[in-house]
């Protein structure tokens, strides 16, 4: 089995903060791309964790910003208090503008990709950082408006859940049309699925009503991300 190296690393946002976060390192270190994971609204745990050791093992460079600044929770009240309090904005010019940064020091091509809240922050990461290779959204939308499709130069893959009552498939339907008006290439899937499809502790009664992982789509939705990724990112590494 491949080894993986993973530890948590310091930063500087480009307003000059420190900030953490979880670094996962490939076993062949050497010209591999890079990919920033964005987290759920739980923070970062092991979960969110365990998907930055998984890019590490396909070979990518993966770091995990920690956005809540060391909280973490189960409970879902608390979950939304803490994205609640969290700047979007600040998240996207900072802390993520800040791990591109960080990366692009050791990397040939950097990607940005995120789960619900995440989601939503990986579409405005694409829309305002022009430097990325490539971008995926897993069942994550911002508001339509604070979308600037015109910006957002790198491919974009996505992964949609039909059944996903966070964010509606009918809300994705307006924006696959603003992407598609505004030339985006753009991939988008949509699977017969809930929210969260692709987390593993989304089952049974420990977590909030409407999520629910379904390991075969989600082994799908991976496995074209890892494609889409080969073909994105390992061109310019190459």
């Amino acid at each position: 089995m491949k080894q993986i190296q993973s530890s948590m690393v310091t930063y500087k946002r480009p307003d000059g903060q420190e900030v953490q976060g979880y670094l996962a390192q490939p076993q062949k270190l050497d010209g591999a791309p890079a990919v920033v994971v964005i987290q759920e609204w739980w923070g970062l745990n092991d979960q969110i964790r365990g998907v930055a050791d998984r890019l590490a093992l396909a070979g990518y460079l993966a770091l995990v910003p920690d956005l809540y600044r060391g909280k973490m929770t189960v409970e879902e009240e608390e979950a939304h208090h803490l994205m609640d309090n969290l700047n979007f904005g600040d998240a996207v010019s900072q802390d993520i503008r800040g791990a591109v940064a960080y990366l692009k020091e050791r990397a040939p091509a950097v990607a940005v990709t995120g789960f619900c809240m995440g989601g939503a922050l990986t579409l405005l990461a694409a829309s305002q950082l022009p430097d990325l290779s490539a971008a995926v959204v897993w069942y994550g939308c911002p508001p339509l408006d604070y979308i600037d499709a015109s910006k957002i130069t790198a491919p974009l893959q996505a992964h949609w859940g039909t059944q996903d009552a966070f964010f509606p498939i009918a809300t994705i339907d307006e924006l696959d049309k603003k992407l598609a008006a505004a030339n985006v290439d753009y991939e988008p899937h949509r699977y017969l699925a809930h929210h969260a499809f692709a987390n593993e502790e989304a089952v049974g009664a420990g977590r909030i009503a409407g999520t629910q992982y379904d390991p075969a789509w989600a082994q799908v939705a991976w496995d074209r991300t890892l494609t889409f990724f080969g073909r994105t990112l390992w061109k310019q590494a190459a």
